[in-house]
């Protein structure tokens, strides 16, 4: 640390009680400051032995006070994101206005000359409260961490975030730890080495106290002190290994090659005098594997958005080993420890990071001011990006962005791609690319599937050894490693769709209308017999003497949503005394891990072939998911996945199945599998599409119509509003179940007027000698119809509005639905008996909405005119209210339909008789993409831009603009490809 300023300063740090991690590293900090002759006033919830047993001064005054919870777990592996935001409102919200008084009072009864926080929001704004600077330590906030909660509880939260980042903007800058997350509401950041507790003995000491031999190999094993009900067993362990447990609870007894630490035991010695870490992955446990260069073995935190990063760090400096939890837990750890062994963990940067924030305190203690960043700005803006999951950059304009930090983006799909580039030159013959023969099927001149043979190419070559020196993501390897390269591998595609009328009526049997979009997801697999079968090492350790067939399945760009990239199980695991296990079954199964939950939308479809169709699968199955459907944003990027797959295991296995076929048993996948309540339109329409053409379905259940050409003058947008959409959200789920009880009403409500009607018996209501039946047979027969009615949709909006509007409560809670009419008699939905749920409005929706597509439909063929083109855009208009009627809509949805209507009214676009002219929310709202519709101009699309820049300049987020089209996967039919040979390639050309 410099010079010592020349009198003593004060300094107020506040801790995060989240965990000792922060604790940990604070402790570090604060040794340094009491060195150069400071008062530290540490303000945390963590034991004070943390801090009195590292540092032994007077100058250490600790306040134990609570100001702040982090993140609730439900177990060492698993965030509860709802616990957390509720003990976060009961710590830090409620009481904010007291704990804020409190702490003004405190600052100037100690006189601080400065507050650190790590990273306590409130902290920043006592001190500005009391008019000491503020400066914050840390490699997160928790305004980032707390945003994906928000998602899971409603946008009724989202005022915690803006308080949280409020408080942070008014401290004076941010000390940036490696392994940092975005943090846009920092005005200026300066970075620092990593902040690592110093070694207190060396490797031969602690092996010698602990009677460890130099040549035995040691696992610390390290879950943060969370291991009740994990039981560990002698045969976890390879042979003569010996494992150091932290944390184990007092009672708790272990194998004999298990040794348990004392509570008290200095961590970080224990990890430099160990071969290798098995543990969770926070902070404290990253930097000192980084900075002792210890291979860690981790296993995935469920909803820690702190994690990405830090994984992204250990797997760039080839110090980290992903092990699978279900491994964790049954003991195959092996073949992970004897790959973490192999590992040369190579982090070269500074360790240092304590002393060098010290200095940095203590300067700024003193006056100094430390200098702006120049791109503070641009870093805010970037940070802000990825904040909203979309790490959006300009290649050749980064602004000092270390590998480790960027999200990691799909090798094959989200590669830019023009016709131009070189990688799609190909031969006249689509029977064959540079890299392989086509043996069936063409690639239909679609670049993105040009791309992917590519990057299959770039594969086969990983896998040879001679090429496999440089580092590549763990996705590439795991690719490259379960191919035959020598054998056939068959190819599928399906695209995601554009919701332009029909929506959420799906399920209650509207038309609707779906355009394919261009992005696509292609899925590449191999079946080999089980004694040819490559297998991942992991994999193979589960294995018998004799081999058993396995699935082993690779998603591309996982890492985005945090996914692990990797997914392997044995084939016998979807079968029960010789019979395909049942959907509920399997749902809990792939869900019993939420990082690879995403596998069961991949090897559900196996499951479904099984049980509805009697196939039997006897081979190994190696499957290579890579999509370029955006998640998240409304386009169905989970039925691309479905319809992708079952189509590459149908061509694998010589099964043939229709498009429509295929996507009904696709959106059992998803209805029993995944369980997401959705209709069957998102499956048909990737499955049954064609380019540039709407595919035009009466979902009552899949019945094809037809496929409308869209009229040359007129063109379909999607933007997207950067609002992640989920079919599996609470309110869609919600909303389908109060439009099913609307229907339960109605039935009702006819069956009773029935009732009434029928007087056949009764003299007194004859008039002219007509009984009342007779006279309204019609009425009755109708009646009768709607009492049986299947599909929400087949009542008509005048007798909606007739007969059975004001039978409608607005809501309706679910217990006295329940006890009224028994049950909603949807299959895929349940009913919570204390929820309120809206039931006119989701009933409402449906029965519009038919009669909305049905005009739309009949305008599309209409002569073109600005007439036209009006009433389709004011029928988008119309869909995208019931939507926000139904609870559905969004603030961003919103405002993009604001500013097409901004753009649509304005002068010029009148001037010029109009270029876009309507605007909707799609598919299952809340959230996600909007679809517009203008004339197919130059200058419409220019006035599409133009939203998105002004969208950008309003919330900070860059939308993503769908445009285009491609066909449906029955279109496109499947490849079944094979390597050139050598020999072949290396012919010269005549």
């Amino acid at each position: 640390m410099g010079g010592s300023p020349k009198k003593s300063l004060v300094f107020a740090y506040y801790v995060t009680g989240h965990g000792f991690g922060h604790a940990t590293r604070t402790v570090e900090i604060v040794r340094n400051l009491i060195q150069a002759g400071h008062d530290v006033h540490v303000v945390a919830g963590a034991p004070e032995y943390v801090f009195t047993t590292a540092i032994q001064s007077p100058r250490l005054f600790i306040r134990k006070v609570l100001l702040d919870s982090g993140a609730v777990q439900a177990d060492a592996l698993t965030v509860d994101r709802l616990a957390s935001l509720e003990k976060y409102i009961e710590t830090a919200v409620v009481p904010r206005a007291s704990i804020l008084a409190t702490e003004v009072e405190w600052l100037k009864s100690i006189k601080a000359d400065l507050v650190v926080s790590d990273v306590v929001p409130v902290a920043c704004r006592a001190a500005a409260d009391a008019g000491i600077r503020s400066v914050c330590v840390t490699n997160f906030s928790w305004d980032f961490i707390y945003a994906e909660y928000v998602m899971a509880a409603g946008y009724n939260n989202r005022p915690i975030i803006w308080q949280i980042a409020e408080d942070y903007s008014v401290c004076e800058f941010l000390i940036r730890l490696p392994g940092y997350c975005p943090m846009p509401a920092f005005r200026d950041v300066v970075d620092v080495p990593l902040v690592v507790r110093r070694l207190q003995k060396s490797r031969s000491e602690v092996r010698k106290e602990l009677g460890i031999g130099s040549d035995t190999k040691v696992l610390l094993y390290n879950f943060g002190g969370q291991l009740s009900g994990w039981n560990l067993q002698e045969n976890y362990l390879p042979s003569g290994w010996i494992c150091l447990v932290c944390g184990a609870p007092e009672g708790q007894e272990l194998p004999q090659n298990f040794v348990k630490l004392p509570k008290n035991v200095y961590t970080p010695d224990i990890v430099a005098a160990s071969d290798c870490m098995l543990g969770k992955i926070g902070y404290g446990t990253v930097s000192e594997a980084l900075s002792y260069r210890v291979p860690f073995v981790f296993v995935r935190r469920d909803y820690f958005n702190e994690e990405p990063f830090l994984r992204h760090m250990l797997e760039h400096f080839q110090c980290g080993v992903e092990m699978i939890r279900r491994d964790l837990l049954t003991g195959h750890w092996a073949p992970y420890l004897t790959r973490a062994i192999t590992l040369e963990p190579c982090y070269d940067g500074g360790i240092n990071g304590a002393e060098v924030a010290a200095s940095i305190l203590q300067d700024t203690a003193s006056g100094k001011s430390q200098a702006s960043c120049k791109l503070s700005g641009s870093r805010r803006l970037r940070d802000a990006i990825v904040l909203g999951y979309q790490l959006q950059r300009v290649p050749g304009k980064d602004i000092a962005v270390p590998e480790w930090y960027a999200v990691a983006q799909n090798e094959l799909s989200f590669r830019s791609v023009s016709p131009n580039d070189k990688m799609f030159q190909t031969s006249p013959s689509t029977k064959e690319t540079e890299d392989f023969e086509i043996l069936h099927g063409d690639h239909h001149g679609l670049s993105d599937t040009i791309g992917f043979l590519k990057s299959l190419a770039e594969l086969r070559d990983l896998a040879d050894p001679i090429n496999n020196n440089t580092h590549h993501s763990r996705e590439s390897l795991a690719a490259a490693a379960m191919f035959n390269w020598e054998d056939e591998i068959f190819v599928a595609r399906a695209p995601g769709r554009l919701d332009v009328m029909g929506g959420i009526a799906d399920y209650s049997g509207c038309l609707v209308l779906q355009m394919p979009t261009k992005e696509a997801c292609h899925v590449a697999i191999q079946r080999n017999h089980r004694s040819k079968q490559k297998l991942w090492k992991h994999a193979q350790a589960r294995q018998q003497t004799e081999p058993t067939p396995v699935i082993q399945i690779v998603s591309f760009g996982s890492e985005i949503g945090n996914r692990g990239p990797t997914f392997d199980m044995d084939l016998s695991d979807l079968m029960d005394g010789g019979k395909p296990i049942a959907y509920g079954k399997a749902q809990k199964y792939f869900s019993q891990d939420p990082s690879q939950k995403w596998a069961a939308y991949v090897a559900g479809t196996i499951l479904v072939l099984m049980t509805e169709l009697g196939v039997c699968f006897k081979d190994s199955i190696s499957i290579l998911v890579s999509s370029g459907v955006p998640e998240g944003k409304g386009v169905s990027s989970s039925a691309a996945v479905e319809v992708a797959s079952m189509s590459a295991v149908a061509a694998a296995h010589g099964l043939t199945i229709s498009p429509r076929d295929l996507a009904m048993l696709c959106q059992k996948v998803e209805n029993h599998i995944v369980g997401a309540p959705c209709g069957v339109m998102d499956q048909m329409a990737s499955a049954c599409g064609e380019a540039n053409k709407l595919l035009a379905m009466v979902c009552q259940p899949a019945e094809v119509i037809g496929l409308v050409e869209i009229p040359p003058h007129i063109r379909f947008w999607g933007i997207d509003s950067g609002i992640r959409h989920s079919v599996g959200g609470a309110d869609y789920g919600s909303v389908r179940v109060g439009a099913f009880m609307g229907r339960k009403i109605v039935k009702s409500t006819a069956s009773v007027q029935i009732s009434y009607s029928n007087l056949d018996n009764d003299p007194s209501q004859q008039v002219n000698g007509n009984t009342l039946d007779e006279r309204e047979k019609d009425g009755k027969n109708l009646l009768e119809t709607e009492a049986s009615l299947d599909y929400l949709c087949n009542l008509s909006p005048h007798r909606y509005e007739a007969v059975y509007i004001d039978k409608l409560p607005e809501f309706l809670q679910g217990q006295e639905f329940l006890d009224k009419y028994i049950n909603h008699e949807d299959s895929v939905t349940a009913i919570d008996k204390k929820h309120n749920y809206a039931v006119r409005a989701p009933t409402r929706h449906p029965i519009y909405e038919n009669f909305r597509v049905k005009a739309f439909k009949a305008l599309l063929s209409a002569i073109p005119s600005d007439d036209q083109l009006s009433s389709l855009g004011e029928i988008m208009y119309q869909c995208h209210y019931s939507y926000s009627h139904c609870g559905l809509g969004s603030v961003g949805t919103d405002r993009l339909v604001e500013l097409v209507q901004q753009v649509q009214h304005c002068k010029l676009s009148k001037s010029e008789s109009g270029t876009l002219f309507g605007a909707k929310i799609t598919g299952g709202g809340s959230g996600g993409t909007v679809c517009v519709i203008g004339r197919n101009l130059l200058r419409s699309s220019e006035q599409i831009l133009e939203i998105q820049q002004r969208y950008k300049a309003a919330t900070g987020f860059l939308p993503y603009i769908f445009e285009g089209s491609s066909p449906g996967a029955g279109k496109f039919g499947y490849l079944r490809i094979r390597v050139k040979s050598l020999t072949r390639q290396e012919e010269p050309n005549h």
